[in-house]
């Protein structure tokens, strides 16, 4: 290849030597904070360990600092603010303001993992639908779940009342999640956690607009301020119908726990 090759045709030649290589499929899910994603995973890796073990996890870049339990490597790439902001212009990273953090996706070794088996992302929907919309990632073989708060039954129930405000009513659903999580993490709040929290519940109903591009909808209750997911060593109500709707999917088997959302339902 010539030396004045420019990069951006280089990294498209080795995506499209990538893409004619894939195997895997792209597994999706998706939800506003605190919705119950990660009590799933680790649901899902210690009662369905095959089924886990079987999914390579898609690690971002992340400017935040890591919350208690989470590590460099597994969670995120934790890294300064600065430092993600400066991989924008590299063809090979998408870079994203999530709900004021940096997050950066990494397309080419994205490619590489796909070629090898399935990935799995768990994390927010701004990154969920890059996932399906990113020209390179045109051609992917995805299973795209986005896990609500709310039924769909729900909503058009509350919609149907002159008195509620719907955006309001989902910010302060998901503001009471967020804090007994967080209480749970760190006892006392602070200015700067509860300013965070409010940044969180104040995108959910932005967020969640956006499940009406997601294949199927997971309607749980039991957000990852639950105690349902691991209190009784067993997961029970919405937590455990949570993961058996997810495992169903994954494997292709049949379950009456999920829905499918239009755009029509939250205008």
């Amino acid at each position: 290849m010539p030396d004045d090759c420019p990069r951006a045709d280089i990294i498209a030649r080795a995506m499209i030597s990538e893409m004619e290589n894939r195997s895997g499929r792209l597994i999706i899910l998706a939800g506003p904070s605190c919705a119950g994603k990660s009590p799933l995973d680790k649901a899902l890796n210690r009662f369905h360990p095959q089924e886990r073990q079987n999914l390579k996890s898609l690690v971002l870049f992340n400017s935040r600092n890591p919350r208690p339990g989470e590590l460099d490597g597994v969670d995120y790439h934790f890294r300064a603010r600065a430092q993600i902001a400066d991989l924008e212009g590299d063809d090979r990273f998408v870079v994203m303001d999530v709900r004021g953090d940096l997050q950066a996706l990494d397309i080419e070794q994205l490619n590489e993992d796909l070629a090898q088996g399935d990935v799995f992302f768990e994390g927010n929907p701004f990154v969920g639908e890059v996932l399906q919309t990113h020209p390179a990632l045109a051609d992917v073989n995805r299973l795209s779940v986005f896990m609500s708060p709310l039924s769909r039954e729900e909503i058009q129930m509350l919609r149907s009342q002159a008195s509620v405000s719907l955006p309001d009513l989902v910010t302060d659903v998901m503001r009471r999640k967020l804090l007994r999580r967080t209480r749970r993490q760190k006892g006392e709040l602070s200015q700067k956690d509860l300013e965070n929290i409010e940044v969180r519940a104040s995108s959910a109903y932005s967020e969640l607009k956006k499940a009406h591009r997601f294949q199927y909808v997971i309607p749980n209750h039991d957000g990852e301020d639950s105690e349902n997911w691991d209190a009784f060593y067993y997961p029970i109500g919405d937590a455990r119908r949570a993961l058996n709707a997810f495992v169903a999917l994954l494997i292709g088997a049949a379950t009456e726990d999920i829905e499918s959302w239009d755009e029509s339902l939250l205008p």
